[in-house]
Formats: C-alpha cells, structure tokens, sequence
C-alpha cells in the first residue's frame, strides 16, 4: 500500500523544534519562572484557553527588547535532536517547510532562519516596545539598546488556542499537495483540522490529550522518525541506502522499529504499517 507524500509541512517551534519555552526563559530571567510555566502548561495541555494566558505571562515578565532577543541565543543552543538536518532533507526532497509559533516573532523568526526555512514562511507573535522606556534619552538610533520595555503584542489568531488552523489556511489554502503539521501543544492539536495529517510529538513534553487525539504521535526525543511519515517509507528505503541523508533515514527507520511512531487512527496505522513492512522491514 502506497503512503502519501506530504507536500507542506509545518512545524510548530517551542518544545517542538527547540527543547524550550522561549516565554518560560524570559520568566526565569526575572525570577517569575514557576508562575509563567504553570500557566503555559495550562494552556498547552488544553485546561486554559491561550487567550486566557498570554497577556498575564508577558505582564508579569515585562521583558526589555534585549531579553527577547536572547532567546535566540537559547533556541540555538536547545535544538531538538535531528531537527536541522530533518529540515535539510525535507527540502532537499521537494518539501516546502513552514514554521506556525504562538512564541514571539522575532526570535522565532531569526531561529526559524537558522534552521534554514525561509522568513515568508514563518509566522509568530509580533510585540511592541514603548520607546520612552529605558535610557531613550542616550540612544543615537532606533533600536539601539534594546533596554526598551515589552508594551503590548498584536493580538491574533496566535494568540488564541483555536486559531493555528486560520494561519495555516493563510499560508498553505489553496496550494496544491498534501498538508502536515506537527506539535506538541493544544493549539497545534485543534488546528489539526486545516491539514491532511495531525502528528503529535512527545520527544520535549508529552501531553496527554494530544497523544490520546492526535492521528500520529512521535515518541522519541529525535524528530528523525517524521521522515517516514512526510516523505513515505519507499523515499526513506531509498534515502538509506546511500548519499548525505543516509543517517537520518537509518535513525529513522530503527526509531520507528522499536515503537517511535503511534496511532489513534486505525486505518491510517494500517496503511503506513504495510507500506514500511513493504519497503523497509525486508531489506534491514
């Protein structure tokens, strides 16, 4: 049996591609570390509504430009495991890769980068600064010292539990080819719903109503195993038996042996078991 090729895929950032939540640095950095977490947990494992929460935990940190901007810094030393070179093969295969992040524009943006998605395919929150904070009398340029204090962020569908799916259909409706999307988080598991395929992932924090809801559901701390699923398993035999992406798909395929992949969708559990067992359990 033949598994889909998924044209778009989409990734969700914090706990997804990075180990991290970039609002739970900024907290720590203020000492309001165990504050925001509970209520970023709250959020993603579907008790409170982002709307909810997102204004609380940016008031309560009041981050200065500067603090934001590290995060970038975090997001690069916290990359889940195989998630850049994930990124590398996907689009060497044809794949167009997005990022959807209900985390802060700019740092998001600027790892997104990194990793080597291309800036009109990412989308986060945007915040603003009130200028009159900080040393403005000192500065000789905008932006200059980045002591400038949070104001407010541009309230959206991002900054709602329900509104990936909107972001989604901004970026991907209308284009030809399957669509998918993975994340860690309720907001990702609701907005499920604009695209061919849902996989959870639990390699960061395992959330209990996305691994009980999701389609598909990757297990391990290594994002390697989403190869089979975005690209099928007869690219993935293929990828293994030689060139630069011959140890993603080897990791790939043992992870997914030894149980990495999971699924609440019978029929669609069926359908990529024949089709790995078909390409790949004959040959290794």
């Amino acid at each position: 049996m033949r598994w889909p090729h998924y044209e778009h895929i989409i990734f969700d950032c914090d706990s997804t591609l990075t180990t991290i939540e970039g609002i739970d640095v900024l907290a720590e950095s203020v000492g309001k570390k165990w504050r925001v977490e509970v209520l970023t947990r709250a959020a993603m494992d579907g008790e409170l509504d982002l709307e909810e929460i997102y204004a609380k935990r940016l008031r309560a940190v009041r981050p200065t430009r500067a603090q934001i901007r590290d995060i970038r810094r975090r997001y690069k030393q916290t990359i889940v495991e195989d998630a850049q070179d994930l990124i590398t093969a996907l689009q060497a295969l044809g794949h167009q890769v997005y990022i959807i992040s209900g985390g802060l524009a700019e740092p998001v943006e600027e790892f997104g980068v990194y990793l080597g998605v291309p800036r009109d395919h990412i989308r986060a929150v945007d915040v603003r600064y009130n200028e009159l904070s900080g040393k403005w009398w000192q500065r000789q340029a905008q932006y200059e010292a980045g002591d400038e204090h949070y104001l407010t962020f541009d309230e959206g569908a991002l900054t709602v539990s329900d509104g990936k799916a909107e972001i989604v259909q901004q970026l991907v409706g209308g284009k030809n080819g399957r669509s998918l999307l993975i994340g860690d988080g309720n907001s990702d598991l609701l907005a499920g719903r604009a695209v061919d395929l849902f996989v959870g992932y639990g390699g960061v924090e395992k959330r209990e109503r996305v691994l009980a809801e999701a389609p598909a559901f990757i297990h391990s701390p290594s994002l390697a195993p989403l190869l089979a699923l975005a690209s099928g398993p007869a690219t993935l035999a293929r990828l293994s038996q030689s060139g630069q992406h011959r140890p993603l798909a080897l990791k790939s395929i043992q992870l997914i042996k030894t149980g990495a992949i999971t699924f609440t969708d019978e029929p669609l559990k069926q359908k990529f078991q024949q089709a790995f067992h078909s390409k790949i359990s004959t040959a290794y």
